[in-house]
């Protein structure tokens, strides 16, 4: 846990750091040559995709060691690269900020990245358009960096949109599928609402200090005014809301399932759904200075890790299972981030643990759908640990991490952030804390399904026939499903991220390693500073552990020892119906943001049709109108001329005399 701490000095990038711009440079160069080179490039395009992110996890790993042999106040280090915008008061640098938050992402995004690129190698292997899915993977990670790595909120705006780009063409793959192009558009446009408030949070910033800059932000977030410091915070939650799929914008999130299972386990579990708890974690300096932007942005980490995880427990499709549990735990993260000084290196920590646990998870649903022709209905699986046991053993290593089971990765993580909600205060710290401990053994329940009705019981996939959903896997369907292990390039990975789940957790945990490690980004380690919360944290992994047996046993009874049926029941309870139907979200946003937007173009497209344009196009009628009357008058006839001068004559003297009349 972490206090606040006096800002380290920025210091130039010198020697080692100064080769920082390799790591955006090396996937941004990748997805250049694929995108440019097209079909030339079919036969090696994906080791080339392959290579660019593994040589940038090794840059970003030497930076990382550089920078634990240097002190704690040495750490943070700026590399300006050019100036980008220079406009009467803005300037805008373009540069990368090498400081442990930074080194930390990186090295998430570029190993985890390198691990699922391998993996999409023999995922892809079939697939015609395999050279476009690795140009857009490397354009993803490259954006992702610059994200990460930029040293002032423009640049951090400028990886922020290129990851949306990248995201709308990976989650629209496939793009004979509608719902893959609804998904795509549907994620694009819930992103827009976010990213707008992210913009207008940086135009205040420019409005309060004329900079944007993080070293003159953070330096001088004293001097914003405490109205505008609290507008800021909640923008800037906004963008979050919006790419992390958190409360209310969280309905995009499973949808973008719609893609190939690499993309949901790099962009939707260990990367680009983690960019929200980033901009909360490097903006902290404006957050402490705003207890009102912190607490809401715990009520909405709470609000929505309760969310989905009831959902969670309605699905039956594999990937929307995982994706809800995606939506919790980041919520897990948010909660934690919000709660200021002692929850910033928790909300890391799992962060960390979640990529490793939730990528191995993915990868491993999509090991199942590739022996399973593509189908991710649980209810059509059963009994494939006998046939898939490498995936079935890293499948479960995820499972226990993620469900919080004793001394696995997730056990460390997400109990630090129920010890950091109890030093709320006495009413909201349990609020919290019986929200992150009631979603723990939701967890459990609904994680302990999917491993049941996947990996055990009766083999019900026997005597169906396959549904074949890929269009590029049409040629020659089986007649009946045929599991099989997955290739070696497709395991490999998935072991390895098994070990991460089962280790990561307690190497960064113990002894505070990663707390002492981004002191020099987020403040100095302290202990929670609530007496009462002191002997409350003591019960936290009881507690947790308990609560997680009683989910994982409730799911037993109810599911492991009840036959399933092949298709969904269609009479279910209302609360049943409430989480089929993801609570209700996508009707409410329907009913209080679509429809009223669609009402209000349509109102304005009235408007401008009859009212602007009307009124300028009945101007021009009633001239062009007039003045054709009037040109009938020109007759060119002198003797009509003649009459009427003579007509206008004994008019003028009609009235001359009328005048004089009344004068008299």
């Amino acid at each position: 846990m972490l206090a606040a701490a006096p800002l380290p000095e920025v210091l130039p990038a010198e020697g080692v750091a100064g080769a920082a711009w390799l790591l955006v440079a090396l996937p941004a160069l990748g997805a250049l040559v694929l995108f440019v080179g097209g079909r030339r490039t079919d036969r090696w395009g994906h080791l080339l995709g392959v290579a660019t992110v593994v040589a940038s996890f090794v840059v970003a790993a030497v930076l990382f060691a550089g920078s634990l042999a240097l002190p704690a106040e040495e750490r943070v280090r700026d590399l300006g690269l050019y100036e980008w915008i220079a406009v009467g008061s803005l300037n805008v640098e373009f540069g990368l900020r090498i400081d442990p938050l930074s080194l930390t992402f990186a090295l998430l995004i570029t190993g985890v990245g390198s691990l699922i690129h391998i993996y999409s190698v023999g995922y892809m292997s079939h697939d015609p358009n395999r050279r476009t899915f690795f140009a857009q993977l490397n354009l993803f990670v490259a954006s992702m960096l610059v994200l990460v790595l930029g040293n002032g909120f423009v640049t951090l705006y400028l990886g922020w949109e290129g990851v949306g780009l990248a995201s709308y063409l990976l989650i629209g793959f496939y793009t004979g599928r509608r719902s893959a192009g609804s998904a795509a558009k549907k994620a694009f446009l819930m992103n827009r609402v976010g990213d707008v408030g992210l913009a207008l949070a940086i135009f205040l910033l420019f409005v309060e200090l004329g900079t944007t800059q993080y070293a003159e932000v953070f330096a001088r977030a004293g001097e914003i005014s405490p109205g505008a410091l609290t507008a800021i915070t909640l923008l800037l939650l906004l963008g979050a809301c919006g790419k992390s799929g958190q409360f209310p914008l969280q309905s995009w999130l499973p949808d973008a399932m719609e893609g190939p299972t690499p993309v949901s386990a790099l962009i939707h579990a260990a990367t680009m759904v983690t960019a929200g708890v980033y901009l909360i974690a490097r903006s902290n300096p404006l957050y402490d200075l705003a207890p009102t932007g912190q607490l809401v942005v715990t009520i909405i980490g709470a609000i929505t890790l309760v969310i989905g995880a009831i959902i969670g427990c309605a699905y039956d499709d594999i990937k929307k299972v995982l994706a809800y549990s995606t939506v919790s735990q980041i919520g897990y993260m948010m909660l934690a981030v919000g709660l200021g000084p002692v929850g910033y290196a928790a909300a890391i920590a799992h962060l960390l643990t979640h990529g490793f646990f939730k990528a191995g998870l993915f990868l491993g649903a999509g090991s199942v759908m590739h022996g399973m022709a593509d189908e991710t209905d649980m209810r059509r699986f059963g009994g494939l640990w006998r046939h898939m046991p490498v995936t079935f053993w890293t499948f479960t290593a995820g499972y226990l991490a993620l469900i919080g089971f004793p001394f696995l990765s997730g056990f460390y993580s997400k109990d630090l952030i129920i010890e950091a909600s109890l030093t709320a205060g006495p009413v909201a710290g349990w609020v919290f804390a019986v929200a992150t401990l009631g979603a723990a053994g939701l967890t459990a329940f609904y994680m302990t399904r999917l491993m049941l009705m996947t990996f055990f019981g009766p083999e019900r996939w026997r005597d169906l026939h396959p549904r074949r959903i890929d269009p590029a896997d049409l040629e020659d369907p089986p007649e009946h499903y045929h599991p099989h292990e997955s290739t070696s390039s497709m395991t490999v990975p998935m072991i390895l991220l098994a070990i991460g789940s089962v280790g990561a957790g307690a190497f960064l945990v113990g002894g505070e390693r990663l707390g002492h490690y981004l002191e020099a980004s987020l403040g100095a380690p302290v202990e929670p500073y609530d007496v009462p919360a002191v002997f409350y944290v003591g019960l936290v992994p009881y507690l947790a552990t308990a609560l997680m047996l009683v989910g994982a046993g409730t799911a037993y009874l109810l599911v492991g020892r009840r036959e399933v049926p092949v298709e969904r029941p269609q009479r279910v309870s209302l609360p049943v119906r409430a989480a089929r139907a993801d609570l209700f979200a996508n009707a409410i946003n329907e009913g209080l943001i679509a429809r009223p937007g669609i009402w209000l173009s349509r109102a304005l497209v009235y408007l401008d049709n009859r009212g602007v344009d009307g009124v300028v196009n009945g101007t021009a009628a009633m001239l062009g109108g007039t003045s054709g009357r009037l040109r009938r008058t020109q007759t060119g006839f002198v003797r009509t001329y003649a009459l009427t001068i003579l007509g206008g004559s004994v008019v003028l003297v009609a009235a001359l005399l009328t005048v004089g009349g009344l004068g008299g």
